[in-house]
């Protein structure tokens, strides 16, 4: 596989500078003033207020379904009423991922599919009842009514009383017209009473209600940061089911590159090796049948043979380097490493600090890594000289390749370098490039320790 850097580099301008030149002069207001009028606040403050009625809802039909379940489980109608729960608090999920994602911006994959063990409707029922997202789906069915109900009155009762006490300057009179006192009674007995009637008060009313109503966007986030918890954590997938979907991909993309290699092998050996030995072989059949009539001749197309064998073995050792070289496996990364390094075209500086070896498996995937790396260096960065360091923290191989090239790789850009992140990746690794346009470039993998 060709790692290339050459879509990266080639990205100098950013086509996003004029949208990022115009959300900057359209947030020239501070974040604190322009919280209270941005939609994030208003659809915050709508998710908050839905969950009431929702939580209602979701609450009295997964008690009473529990309940009505439970109680008939003596007899066997309670089954399918308990498996009818089930189901109905993963739709009230389903709505609530949408309306999650619709208000709150969260985008939480639903869980796990149900796998009933084959056909019929007793087989559904019981996928439903072993199903642990089924049972997440019913506890977020009962504790949403609770926190509801606190997130309700805390959001209604600080913006109300916020943006009452703002605007209290323009709508004070309606009390001496309409009430017969002066304002907002403080206090208030049988002989004294106090008003919010002069300026002064209306001012200190009105500041007031300014740090209130600058306030309750962040208490609204507040709020419902614990709404985003609980959504993500009982309605979307569990880890074990998030682990399995990742390790499905890991194992397709291992597949494809496994794939992929073995069809460079073939095709290394057909195009190279493999059409050089049969030329050979054809070569000394024709100096076989000269070797009677014209010894001289035969002799020349022996000796051009003999050249020919030598390019097709070192052909087959390049191949071979490539799968896995044998300085790899006799005496480890930093020989191995060394030699890279040798056959790039910029000096290279290879420091390996490794107490000991790991897997030959991570050993080989550090070993190809660093090759790619080195090869896009020697294509594609126009640097004049470039350093690899390889060194363990706790249980990861770290790795580092530096070089003062023209900059600009990107991993998101297409290239190859996404490719190499996919087989990192494969392994529970991690490809991170540092290559701002100019250089220099900084290119770091981790991958997992495991002793040899």
């Amino acid at each position: 596989m060709a790692t290339e850097y050459g879509q990266g580099y080639a990205h100098m301008d950013r086509p996003d500078s004029r949208a990022t030149d115009a959300e900057r002069r359209r947030h020239r207001l501070p974040a604190g003033l322009r919280a209270p009028i941005e939609a994030r606040t208003w659809k915050e403050l709508g998710y908050t207020l839905l969950s009431l009625p929702i939580g209602i809802v979701s609450f009295v039909f997964a008690v009473t379904m529990l309940s009505l379940g439970a109680g008939l489980l003596i007899t066997f109608i309670g089954v399918p009423v308990l498996a009818g729960a089930l189901a109905g608090c993963r739709g009230i999920g389903a709505l609530e991922r949408t309306r999650a994602r619709g208000l709150l911006g969260l985008d939480v994959a639903p869980p796990e599919p149900l796998r009933p063990k084959g056909g019929g409707a007793f087989a559904l029922i019981g996928a439903v009842l072993k199903s642990g997202a089924s049972w997440r789906h019913l506890l977020y069915s009962v504790l949403l009514m609770p926190w509801a109900i606190f997130s309700f009155v805390v959001a209604v009762v600080f913006w109300t009383y916020g943006w009452l006490m703002l605007t209290y300057p323009l709508w004070f009179w309606l009390f001496p017209l309409y009430g017969g006192q002066g304002g907002i009674q403080l206090y208030g007995n049988d002989t004294h009473s106090i008003y919010l009637d002069n300026p002064f008060e209306l001012g200190v009313t009105a500041a007031t209600g300014l740090l209130i109503t600058l306030a309750t966007p962040w208490i609204l986030r507040a709020l419902t940061t614990v709404d985003r918890l609980m959504v993500h954590g009982l309605l979307g997938p569990s880890r074990l089911a998030s682990r399995v979907v990742e390790l499905e991909s890991d194992r397709g993309v291992v597949v494809d590159t496994a794939a992929a290699d073995l069809r460079r092998i073939e095709r290394d050996l057909h195009d190279g090796a493999q059409a050089r030995l049969v030329a050979l072989a054809m070569d000394l059949g024709l100096a076989k049948e000269k070797l009677t009539e014209d010894p001289e001749a035969a002799a020349r197309m022996v000796d051009e043979a003999h050249g020919e064998v030598k390019v097709a073995l070192q052909e087959l050792r390049d191949l071979a380097r490539g799968i896995h070289p044998a300085v790899l496996t006799d005496r480890g990364l930093n020989a191995a490493l060394s030699s890279l390094a040798a056959r790039c075209t910029v000096p290279v500086q290879v420091e390996v600090d490794l107490a000991s070896r790991p897997a030959p498996a991570i050993e080989g995937i550090a070993y190809f890594t660093v090759s790619e790396l080195l090869q896009n260096i020697s294509k594609h960065s126009r640097a004049s000289r470039a350093s690899v360091d390889v060194w363990r923290s706790e249980d990861r191989l770290m790795l580092q390749v530096t070089d003062d090239g023209s900059g600009g790789a990107d991993v998101s850009a297409g290239s190859g370098l996404a490719g190499l992140a996919e087989r990192l990746d494969a392994v529970d690794g991690i490809l991170v490039v540092d290559s701002p346009q100019g250089g220099p470039t900084t290119v770091t993998a981790e991958l997992p320790w495991r002793q040899a």
